[in-house]
């Protein structure tokens, strides 16, 4: 496997863990408004960067 992929898998991953949290801080009204911000941004950013670069990475 090659290491863009893990780098990747692992950002998707992190993202989804980001989303999953602020999904959870916001459900149960523990978070505020900054955490929930900073939190749900971080993960999206994981998220998306790490679906383009296994998206990018070419299969060879």
């Amino acid at each position: 496997m090659d290491l863009k992929k893990i780098f990747g898998t692992v950002l998707t991953l992190l993202g989804i863990g980001g989303l999953v949290y602020t999904a959870i801080l916001f459900a149960n009204n523990s978070g505020t408004t900054k955490q929930l911000i900073v939190y749900g941004v971080l993960g999206a950013i994981f998220f998306f960067s790490g679906i383009g670069l296994i998206r990018n990475t070419s299969q060879n």
